[in-house]
């Protein structure tokens, strides 16, 4: 079954890469007239799996995120509106090199073909990934979680009928079911490009280590706030709260607060009044005990993402200490540094290893809508390929095409053979 539905998909790319943007831009407007449309069937399908979350005693944490109502509906037609207003990423002129006189060599963006994508509870992730497929030219087959699939079924099939009407190939989004259904797809490296796995540390370690095909994604959203001994403190509290508490059930929420030990009597104190009053849990190292009530941190509060409204606070010796603490414990998501001084700033940007790396801005900027990406099918700590949000840019890969005039490589050996020129050139395909 799961390999009928992978050649499917391997066909409808192959279409899906011919499209041209006018034709994209009209099923993503077709996509989100009927989403709004048949919004009421979507709400009642999410009423039913949140009934059964709560029966089930599911965390709060994956109830927000299961939750799809018309803040997560606008949401959603936002991302496709900043779609729509976004240049092809297919068939783009990334580069053109004169090989000889007559002899062109262009590198031109395309799709990566068949995506692979699993995510867990949040049902808008599955419009999100669909239209970012669309736009990029790729099919996907898509799993949600299993607390999410009648929501996640009502939109999949809101979204096939609009892609159909538009004329979209049959197959260019599909949608499986169970588990088992997971471990097929992993299966199919015949047919299938990229993996794209969002969920839990353990779980992304599983798809990595039982695949052939290649893996995109991040495993944990460990990010820091390091507040420097040159900031300003009320701009540190800010941002320390709004990466702790706007959303903290997500990959880019703060999860440990480092402060330097010079202001930390004077920061503290404020901090914890401000987080008390969202209901934050501190845990805290030794130092941090001393000066503000909280319980005692353990070494695994330094390497555990809560997705709550826990924090981990610790007082630390400097910059130093700061950018070493991050490289160890952190997972290269997004962390970020608050502070007046310049050079510090550049200098924790530089050495700390991660994805996103902010100044005196909260961690939940590390987000593919707000970068101008048309939303993210997921943040990458990868290192090759697409790193950080990853939106349409990460969903192409290139390919080479070469325009000759009758010419041969025995042209180009032997005593009398011609010399490659290799000069770049301002032109496009």
């Amino acid at each position: 079954m799961i390999e009928t539905k992978a050649k499917q998909a391997r066909v409808a790319s192959i279409r899906m890469a011919a499209l041209t943007l006018e034709q994209k831009n009209q099923a993503l407007s077709e996509i989100s007239r009927a989403l709004e449309q048949d919004k009421e069937q979507i709400f009642t399908a999410n009423r039913a799996d949140l009934e059964q979350a709560r029966q089930e005693t599911i965390s709060p944490v994956l109830i927000r995120r299961l939750k799809f109502d018309e803040g997560k509906l606008q949401a959603v037609k936002d991302g496709i509106d900043s779609l729509i207003k976004l240049p092809d990423p297919v068939g783009e002129t990334l580069s053109c090199t004169e090989l000889d006189d007559g002899l062109e060599l262009y590198k031109i963006s395309c799709p990566i073909g068949v995506l692979g994508i699993i995510f867990e509870s949040r049902p808008d992730a599955l419009v999100q990934i669909s239209t970012l497929a669309l736009k990029s030219g790729n099919a996907a087959l898509l799993k949600g979680g299993s607390e999410a699939s009648r929501t996640n079924q009502a939109l999949a099939q809101i979204m096939i009928q609009a892609g159909q009407k538009a004329g979209l190939p049959a197959g260019w989004i599909q949608l499986l079911e169970t588990r088992d259904d997971v471990k097929a797809m992993l299966a199919q490296d015949d047919s299938i490009d990229l993996i794209i796995p969002r969920g839990s540390n353990a779980f992304v370690k599983y798809i990595m280590d039982n695949t052939r095909i290649a893996v995109l994604g991040h495993a944990d959203g460990i990010c820091h706030v390091y507040v420097d001994k040159a900031a300003d403190l009320e701009m540190a509290v800010r941002v320390a709260v709004d990466s702790k508490c706007q959303y903290p059930a997500v990959c880019n929420a703060m999860e440990t607060l480092l402060v330097d030990a010079s202001i930390a009597n004077r920061f503290l104190p404020h901090m914890k009044t401000e987080l008390d009053k969202q209901d934050v849990r501190l845990r805290g190292d030794e130092k941090t005990c001393r000066i503000i009530t909280c319980e005692p941190a353990e070494d695994s509060d330094w390497q555990t993402e809560y997705n709550d409204l826990i924090l981990a606070v610790k007082v630390v010796n400097g910059l130093d200490e700061a950018i070493e603490h991050i490289n160890t414990y952190g997972s290269h998501h997004t962390d970020a540094i608050v502070t007046d001084d310049e050079q510090a700033a550049k200098t924790f940007m530089e050495l700390v290893d991660s994805a996103n790396v902010f100044w005196n801005c909260s961690t939940r900027f590390s987000d593919g809508f707000r970068y101008g990406l048309g939303a993210e099918v997921g943040i990458s700590t990868n290192k090759i390929h697409a790193r950080g949000p990853v939106g349409l840019e990460g969903l192409v890969i290139y390919k080479w095409k070469l325009i000759g005039h009758g010419q041969t490589v025995a042209d180009y050996s032997g005593a009398e053979a011609r010399s490659f020129i290799h000069r770049k050139m301002d032109k496009k395909l």
